[in-house]
């Protein structure tokens, strides 16, 4: 895509969008092209249907709020994932969160969220997670994701955390050695070069097995990849 990268904002307090619009539309190649003030209103919005479908084609990442009126970020998240056409893919979405409170993310991340922002996230931060799942990856890679991860795995199941049998421990099974090594450096918010330099193979080696990895778990991106790591037991939290 030749112009920029076209974002929605969801969040119930106007002035966080107002702060979020200047710092996005200060990039070059980012530009605000919808805002709204909960989940139903942006559930219309990019509704797949005659009405709206031009809307559709306006926006790329959404940075969705957790805690709004009417529909919430988890509820709206999944909605528009599920209204995603094969010929028109649904945006790909950011949830905004805060650590302490929003223990229920992971609802989101099944639901196809790419990745999770911190809300007090220094401005570079989101701008570098906007570019990143626009590129196809997922936001993964700071510290801070990592700690929230473990953080939001503590309300899954005792079962799925001891790694006992289900789907996600039977999607892992299915992995190679040295694809289970690769999925735990991923889950350690390791890059693909840092993942390289960890077990000594070429970037491209790695890129290879992470995408092998994400067909046989069925993950659209690291972050669901890592989510059924935790789920399969293969990492656990604070290990």
């Amino acid at each position: 895509m030749s112009g920029p990268v076209r974002v929605a904002l969801v969040d119930d307090q106007q002035l966080v969008r107002a702060g979020f619009r200047m710092v996005i539309d200060s990039q070059p190649d980012l530009e605000v092209v919808l805002e709204a003030g909960d989940g139903a209103q942006i559930v219309r919005a990019l509704a797949p249907d005659a009405a709206s479908r031009s809307v559709v084609g306006q926006v790329d990442v959404v940075l969705m709020d957790v805690r709004m009126p009417t529909m919430d970020g988890l509820a709206a998240t999944a909605a528009i994932t599920a209204a995603a056409t094969p010929g028109e893919p649904a945006p790909r979405i950011i949830v905004l969160t805060t650590f302490d409170l929003d223990e229920y993310v992971l609802a989101a991340i099944r639901a196809g969220a790419s990745g999770f922002l911190l809300k007090d996230a220094p401005p570079e931060e989101m701008l570098d997670a906007i570019r990143t799942v626009h590129a196809g990856d997922a936001v993964i890679a700071p510290s801070s994701t990592r700690r929230l991860i473990e953080h939001l795995v503590t309300v899954l199941p005792a079962e799925q955390q001891a790694g006992e049998a289900g789907p996600a421990h039977a999607a892992v099974a299915e992995l190679t050695d040295r694809e289970r090594e690769v999925l735990v450096h991923m889950a350690r918010g390791r890059s693909n070069t840092e993942i390289g330099q960890d077990l000594f193979v070429a970037e491209a080696t790695v890129k290879t097995h992470v995408g092998r990895i994400l067909a046989k778990l069925g993950a659209r991106d690291r972050v669901q990849a890592v989510v059924v790591a935790y789920e399969a037991g293969l990492v656990r939290p604070g290990a």
